[in-house]
């Protein structure tokens, strides 16, 4: 089973790993599963960039990036050369080990985990 690190900009958040992900979940349903706050507004369906994250490690294994999720993360705050909209971000392998970083969600309105 994957593994997937959560980091967050927000330094009182502590980092969080889960374990036991099975392949073809995203990074956004690891969070709505396991009580990691991440803004989507559009439900994940690539229609915002309320869900962006960067990666940090275990690109490879996940689905590449289309060419509309990089139209939007043209429009998230402070895209990087590792940012990718968390509901693209399908896990490809049980063996695979995913670490990314949650940026600051203070400034997104719009539907928050609960």
């Amino acid at each position: 089973m994957a593994t997937v690190i959560f980091n967050f900009e927000d330094k009182f958040t502590p980092q969080k790993t889960v374990e036991n992900v099975s392949s073809g979940y995203s990074i956004l349903e690891v969070t709505e599963d396991n009580d990691v706050h991440l803004n989507h507004n559009c439900g994940g369906v690539c229609a915002c960039s309320t869900c962006h994250v960067y990666v940090l490690k275990g690109e490879n294994q996940l689905e590449e990036i289309s060419d509309k999720e990089e139209d939007f993360i043209d429009r998230a705050t402070n895209p990087k050369l590792n940012s990718r909209l968390a509901c693209q971000c399908i896990i490809l392998s049980d063996d695979a080990t995913v670490e990314v970083v949650i940026p600051d969600q203070s400034r997104i309105i719009g539907h928050e985990h609960d």
